[in-house]
């Protein structure tokens, strides 16, 4: 644990799991009542930045004595997204997976995921959930232009391109109406926001 600047706490972590927990221990304890007055909590792969804090260097203290417990599979809201598995790279994925085509749905859908950070681009969340072997490599050629609602997959995580931007992530479905995902209208613009659990449902047109 740092400070960052006089009113900021920057904690770094060993993996984004245990940032996971973290970030959704802070969260109950905000909630509880019994987390000193922070601004604001932002994750990321591996650190959380506490900003808005009276003291970083007392609140350090505190934390070094919690007990963090794992993340349970029951904590966060839940959002589904729905998907036609039909992305470009779904055969690729497929192949590296050791799976037929049509498999890559139900094995991708299966999983519930977690929001670990956002970043990138507005509304773009980072999803953790899939096993370890079904990690993938990024493309060797970025695409100068991947589609809004593109559903895509690179290292450990999953994420739906709430616009259109470049990106070297295996594509492997679509989401018909990504508006959702970011909406300045609402008071919360990004659906998907850190610690949010996001199921994927796949709709006709799967490959």
């Amino acid at each position: 644990m740092r400070p960052a600047g006089r009113h900021a706490l920057l904690v770094e972590l060993p993996d984004a799991e245990r940032t996971g927990a973290f970030h959704a221990e802070l969260l109950r304890r905000r909630a509880a009542g019994t987390l000193p007055p922070v601004e604001e909590i932002v994750p990321g792969e591996r650190t959380v930045l506490l900003d808005g804090v009276a003291d970083p260097q007392a609140l350090a203290r505190r934390i070094a004595g919690w007990e963090v417990p794992p993340v349970t599979a029951g904590d966060g809201d839940v959002v589904e997204i729905p998907v036609r598995y039909d992305g470009p790279d779904l055969a690729d994925v497929a192949d590296l997976w050791g799976v037929g085509s049509g498999e890559v749905a139900a094995r991708h859908a299966s999983y519930t995921y977690r929001v670990a950070f956002c970043g990138f681009a507005p509304g773009f969340g980072y999803l953790t959930g899939l096993p370890p072997e079904l990690h993938v490599p990024r493309r060797d050629t970025p695409r100068t232009r991947v589609p809004a609602g593109a559903v895509a997959l690179a290292g450990p995580y999953s994420a739906v391109y709430p616009r259109a931007t470049p990106g070297g992530w295996q594509l492997i479905g679509t989401m018909p109406d990504p508006a959702p995902l970011w909406d300045l209208t609402r008071e919360r613009p990004a659906l998907l926001t850190p610690g949010t659990r996001v199921r994927f449902v796949p709709l006709g047109g799967a490959a």
